[in-house]
C-alpha cells in the first residue's frame, strides 16, 4: 500500500516512511504530509482504528 505526500488518506492510521521509517499519524480524508525528515513516500500503515462497536 504505497502512499505519497499530497494524497488523501483513504483510512486513518500511522503511516511509515519508506525511506527512514518515521511514523506519521493521519486521519481518513486528511492530506498526507511529508515525514518530519522531508520524505514523501510511505510504504505501510498501522494502528488502524477498531470499528467493531
Amino acid at each position: 500500500m504505497p502512499a505519497h505526500t499530497g494524497e488523501k488518506a483513504r483510512k486513518t492510521g500511522v503511516f511509515h516512511c519508506a525511506v527512514c521509517g518515521e511514523k506519521v499519524p493521519v486521519r481518513e480524508g486528511d492530506t498526507i504530509p511529508k515525514c518530519p525528515n522531508g520524505h514523501t513516500e510511505f510504504d505501510s500503515r498501522t494502528q488502524e482504528p477498531d470499528n467493531r462497536s
